[in-house]
């Protein structure tokens, strides 16, 4: 399955968020964002789902997509488009478990994950931090465009970045070969997540002219 277009992946924090989740993504979406998946893994698994049935009404009214990081089985239960599976998860399990028409994606942190990574069973793979992130304080080294960089040749699906994204440094990213870009505190902690929005789905539109994709 292709990513969305544009590669852009808003993963959601309601602790960091402004504004309630749903109105978060709402305005991510109107702003041209069509993809988001639910990462709230200390809520109950109810809860949860509860959150991804109430986004997708919001996402099929943009064309978007909502995922969830957590398991396939949760995803499944949940009715999600697609699920980010954790470092070291089986994605072939969850493609069976899943099918063919769901998005699959797995974390990474080294060339050797990444060259493991299976195009038929996942869809693409989540590498960081790529720089030093304040939602996740301490998450390990930042692997950096250079890092980014051997990763990304290493890898037989499409590589994500994630991890202290604003404008300058998504452009850095995507120069060294990323096909996409995942963000969280950028826009959850935003006063306008909107506007947030529209200027890293710009940058991606300009990587993409710049790269002749």
């Amino acid at each position: 399955m292709r990513l969305p277009h544009p590669a852009l992946l808003l993963v959601t924090d309601r602790r960091q968020a402004r504004q309630p989740l749903a109105q978060v993504v709402t305005a991510a979406f109107i702003a041209g964002c069509r993809w988001v998946s639910v990462r709230e893994k200390d809520l109950p698994e109810d809860d949860q789902i509860g959150l991804v049935r109430m986004l997708l009404p919001i996402a099929r009214r943009h064309g978007a997509l909502v995922s969830l990081h957590g398991s396939a089985a949760l995803a499944k239960a949940a009715g999600a488009d697609g699920v980010h599976l954790s470092a070291g998860s089986d994605a072939a399990a969850s493609r069976q478990l899943l099918g063919p028409d769901k998005l699959i994606g797995v974390s990474i942190h080294t060339a050797t994950e990444a060259a493991a990574l299976d195009p038929a069973f996942a869809d693409y793979a989540i590498a960081g931090p790529a720089y030093e992130t304040a939602s996740k304080p301490g998450y390990g080294p930042e692997i950096g465009r250079k890092g980014l960089s051997d990763l990304a040749k290493s890898s037989r699906v499409p590589l994500v970045a994630i991890g202290g994204l604003n404008t300058t440094r998504a452009a850095e990213v995507l120069a060294a070969g990323v096909a996409g870009i995942a963000v969280m505190g950028s826009i959850m902690r935003a006063a306008d997540p909107g506007l947030e929005t529209k200027a890293l789905v710009a940058t991606l539109a300009g990587a993409a002219g710049a790269s002749g994709r």
